[in-house]
């Protein structure tokens, strides 16, 4: 296996961790009853076993690998360890050197870098967003020998604009569908609760029993209810990876839209190629990423090209294994040289009040900003209600057990509750939302799903905390350091705009939906007991 060494499991929060339920089956040899006995663990952790008339033996430990992990349908993912075989530094390297020594066989090598790993950088090194990309340019272009660097800034504009069309269609279809009714029995709903809490009055349990039964008349009951809403984010692949393995049910929920990786890898090795006369399987597409299921994602059979034996994107690396990089090469980022950022498929521009070159992204969290450009644009496109963003005075946002789940309610101008959005980051905070969708009790329409805690900046990749700070503050520091970018709506990206029109056309074609747009597959898991296995 050519994984980079940098690849650990750590907090497993980016795959569904129930680690104690690992599946892996062990040989257990038969010997003769010696009665019952005893276990010691040294000071070195090795275990022994003590029988009852004092003997001591050394128990073998279980190991368990990645390629068992991965390859696993228990506590981690479900894709085989063979996809991600090539996922390392290692392979980007020998295809730098081939460049090198054949050049019969010469690719293109085109990196793609994520606003995430770069503000996870700048918190290490005390830099800037600008100063972080130029010197990313330097190592990967001048240092390396890589041809090209982008940035998914400018594919998450496109990852956002699909998904919002998408979203305006579901919601659409769902009204037409019964929605309306339910709409109305959940703002009647709204409404009398408000009148209880006014007049101070104590709920009336029965009542709220006759509104859900009123919001579901018409319906099916449970998850057959209606299959547009809630629609569910698709960009984090842990969440995906989940919810094919286990939860096949909800996977019509999931948003069909490509996430800003994968748009990156359609870009490339479609538009760009073509632009630069190239077949897609000329190009070696590595992306930057911060979460170690980005390689699971770049993996999936959906994202294959079979005409050009080549994948959109051929190799993801995280924030650390590049950081690693820096440190295998005797190089000190802090000090590096900075380099010109590339004309093509970049987020930069100069501020009109500094006169400096400064990097833009997209309003909202480290988690793309789905949640709040789709609530906007829906507002706008629905509703007819123009927001700045969702902390407008018609958006109510409370805060739930956690931080980690947030809901966003938007109000009209007669006070009645139109658009629920909601955050849920963490497995556990998923889990609830599965179990809701499931009994056909979740009244939101849009969840932004995300495996870690905390989101994109708090991903499995990222490098970890300083010295100085904890994992909270370090998180939020990341946070801010990608929030600091200005915001630039995807509408307002003329660059983006010509080349959509140009390269798509017709957004409601079949080449369209080939190119921006995905399919999931439910996983069908051997419930059979592995540790019963006779060996």
């Amino acid at each position: 296996m050519a994984f980079s060494s940098a690849l650990v499991l750590t907090d497993l929060n980016d795959f569904i961790a129930p680690s104690q339920a690992c599946i892996k089956p062990v040989e257990v040899l038969k010997s003769e009853d010696k009665g019952p006995s005893e276990i010691k663990v040294d000071h070195e952790g090795s275990y022994y076993e003590i029988t009852q008339d004092g003997g001591e033996e050394k128990l073998e430990k279980a190991s368990i690998s990645l390629n068992d992990c991965l390859a696993c349908s228990g506590c981690v993912t479900s894709a085989e360890s063979v996809l991600i075989s090539m996922q390392s530094q290692e392979e980007l390297l020998n295809i730098l050197q081939q460049n090198k020594d054949d050049p019969s066989q010469h690719r293109t090598i085109v990196i793609s870098i994520s606003a995430q790993s770069r503000a996870s950088l700048a918190a290490k090194y005390r830099l800037s967003l600008i100063q972080v990309h130029k010197r990313l340019v330097y190592f990967f272009k001048h240092y390396l020998g890589a041809h090209h660097v982008f940035d998914t800034s400018f594919t998450q504009d496109l990852s956002l604009v699909e998904s919002s069309r998408e979203f305006v269609d579901r919601f659409k279809q769902y009204m037409e569908n019964g929605g309306d009714k339910v709409e109305a029995a959940l703002q009647q709903q709204d409404a009398e609760k408000a009148n209880e809490d006014m007049e101070g009055k104590a709920p009336r349990a029965r009542g709220r029993r006759n509104r859900r039964a009123a919001a579901a008349e018409g319906d099916e009951g449970g998850i057959q209810q209606q299959q547009q809403l809630p629609m569910l984010a698709s960009s984090c692949p842990g969440w995906v990876c989940y919810a094919e393995k286990t939860h096949g049910e909800v996977l019509p929920f999931i948003t069909a839209a490509k996430s800003p990786q994968q748009m990156m890898g359609s870009l490339v090795k479609d538009y760009f190629a073509k632009k630069s006369g190239l077949l897609p399987n000329q190009i070696y597409h590595v992306s930057i990423m911060p979460c170690y299921d980005k390689k699971l994602e770049a993996s999936r059979p959906d994202f294959f090209l079979e005409q050009y034996n080549t994948r959109e994107v051929d190799c993801v690396l995280t924030t650390s294994e590049i950081d690693k990089m820096f440190y295998e090469h005797n190089l000190h980022f802090a000090e590096m040289p900075e380099a010109p950022i590339d004309d093509m498929f970049n987020k930069v521009g100069i501020d009109p009040a500094t006169q400096i070159e400064t990097s833009y992204g997209v309003s909202g969290s480290s988690s793309g900003g789905a949640l709040e450009y789709i609530f906007c644009t829906a507002a706008r496109e629905l509703f007819g209600i123009q927001l700045a963003d969702p902390s407008s005075p018609q958006v109510i946002v409370k805060t739930g057990k956690n931080a980690d789940v947030r809901e966003y309610f938007l109000q009209d101008h007669q006070g009645k509750t139109v658009l629920r959005f909601a955050t849920a980051y963490g497995f556990r905070n998923i889990q609830n939302i599965v179990r809701k969708i499931k009994s056909g009790k979740c009244h939101y329409h849009y969840v932004e799903v995300m495996a870690c805690p905390g989101g994109c900046a708090n991903g499995g990749g990222q490098l970890p905390a300083d010295q100085v700070s904890n994992a909270k503050e370090w998180v939020s520091q990341v946070e801010a350091l990608y929030q600091s970018a200005t915001g630039v709506k995807p509408e307002e990206n003329e660059i983006i705009k010509a080349i959509y029109n140009e390269w798509i056309v017709d957004p409601t074609s079949e080449r369209a939906q080939s190119l921006l747009r995905t399919q999931y597959h439910a996983v069908t898991q051997n419930l059979a007991n592995p540790l019963a296995t006779k060996w």
